[in-house]
């Protein structure tokens, strides 16, 4: 683009975006938007960002309250999110917020245990509390990576309601022991025909569960009422969870699809079980904008991966809201690589002909820009322009190789809240190299939102 068009762009999007001032009534728009939504699929540009954990409890907070929304749905494993959601329903034993967080013990810990996360946990508890049974609001997990954790979970849901079927499940389950407790030695092994897999084994195993499912509806009255929900869930996961790993070592585009389409499974199974159970099915969603914005819309996308948010529009149409967060610097916290210590790392400045550029360009700082078709947002957005992603990873030394992909924003998104400068989420746990990253923060690294 020339200056001259660089310019006509800025005023565009100025004109265009709405200025969030901080006050009650910031997300009036996007809660309009809503209003009709049987799902609201809620991004973030990093999954280390304190305003983009912040903002999104805040939306949905409103969501729940004012529109009627019955669960959480978060890019977390089912199992892990599953103790929260005993939590916050006062059904588990857990003394506090922090306790209900004590699954997450994996690398990305930060990731749910943080301080905006445990923030929310204690307001979505107190909120229950304080409504009749049939309106209090779940929290689940839609990822796969738990195979064992979910197997065990099987096991144990089998040996109070029904020990014979629970022998047959961990004669089953037992096709993985030789492997270790590392799901991705048995993915290395069967994905290269080195070993034989235990697919039949995973998937008999979930045939037998669901075949059962109405005779242990009837006999499990002693347990907590999703609790057959909960082992059904949780073979389903032991299921894609096996296919996942077996299929990563072959190919990024076909293990990315296996994942994206179990949490899209898992959504619509969680939408199901609500309908049945009588309560508004109304579903918010938590993960990375990778996820939630549709993939049609980029180069991810034109190379044959697919994701939720593309998923939710093809299920629910216009009952679908994705929402995308984007920033231009400030901190993160992040890994350097894979299974490393969180650090409070730097967030380089956008590069330019990025959308993170151009919004940081318009001085607006922090503001929330409608994408639909009918607003003055989708028209000037719909171009592709280099969009930037962080996930748990950061490595700003290949940041546009690492970080940048080609993006139509107003095809991917519904609506997107950017905000120009953001800070690090806060681990519950500081480690040394998270507290050392105060040294490199920038002297404009703000206090607060």
């Amino acid at each position: 683009m020339s200056s001259g068009q660089d310019r006509s762009l800025i005023q565009a999007v100025q004109s265009a975006a709405r200025t969030l001032a901080g006050d009650p009534h910031d997300f009036d728009s996007l809660l309009g938007l809503a209003s009709n939504a049987r799902v609201v699929l809620l991004g973030e540009a990093t999954h280390g960002t304190h305003e983009f954990y912040r903002i999104r409890a805040e939306i949905t907070k409103r969501l729940i309250r004012e529109c009627g929304f019955s669960a959480v749905a978060a890019e977390a494993d089912w199992p892990d999110a599953y103790r929260i959601n005993l939590y916050v329903r006062s059904r588990s034993a857990d003394a506090d917020a922090t306790d209900a967080l004590g699954d997450f013990a994996r690398f990305p810990q930060w990731m749910w245990r943080n301080a905006d996360v445990l923030d929310f946990v204690g307001w979505l508890r107190e909120h229950n509390d304080g409504v009749r049974e049939d309106r209090k609001v779940g929290f689940y997990g839609l990822d796969l990576y738990s195979l064992h954790a979910s197997m065990a979970a099987v096991l144990e849901y089998l040996r109070t309601v029904d020990p014979d079927a629970a022998r047959r499940a961990r004669h089953r389950y037992a096709c993985f022991d030789h492997f270790g407790t590392d799901p991705q030695s048995y993915g290395y092994a069967t994905g290269l025909g080195l070993e034989p897999s235990c697919e039949t084994e995973v998937v008999s195993q979930l045939m037998e569960l669901r075949a059962a499912a109405s005779e242990y509806a009837r006999r499990d009255g002693r347990l907590d009422p999703d609790a057959l929900l909960h082992a059904e869930e949780n073979a389903r996961v032991v299921r894609d969870a096996e296919r996942y790993y077996r299929t990563m070592f072959r190919g990024q585009v076909e293990s990315w699809n296996l994942r994206d389409s179990h949490m899209a499974d898992t959504l619509g199974s969680l939408l199901g079980h609500l309908e049945k159970t009588g309560r508004p099915a109304k579903v918010v969603v938590w993960a990375h904008n990778s996820h939630v914005g549709d993939a049609r819309a980029t180069e991810m996308g034109a190379r044959g991966e697919l994701n939720i948010g593309r998923l939710a529009r093809e299920r629910y149409g216009s009952a679908a809201l994705l929402v995308g967060f984007t920033t231009h610097s400030g901190t993160v916290t992040a890994a350097t690589d894979w299974d490393e210590p969180a650090e409070r790392r730097v967030v380089r400045p956008a590069l330019p002909g990025s959308y993170e550029a151009l919004f940081h360009d318009t001085g607006k700082g922090r503001f929330f820009l409608d994408l639909h078709r009918r607003a003055g947002g989708a028209a000037i957005l719909g171009e592709p322009m280099l969009e930037r992603a962080i996930g748990v990873v950061y490595r700003p030394e290949t940041e546009r190789m690492s970080h940048y992909f080609s993006a139509r924003l107003s095809d991917q998104f519904d609506a997107v809240l950017h905000y120009d400068k953001t800070r690090a989420v806060e681990p519950l746990e500081h480690t040394a190299r998270w507290v050392r990253g105060e040294a490199d923060l920038p002297e404009t690294y703000p206090s607060a939102l």
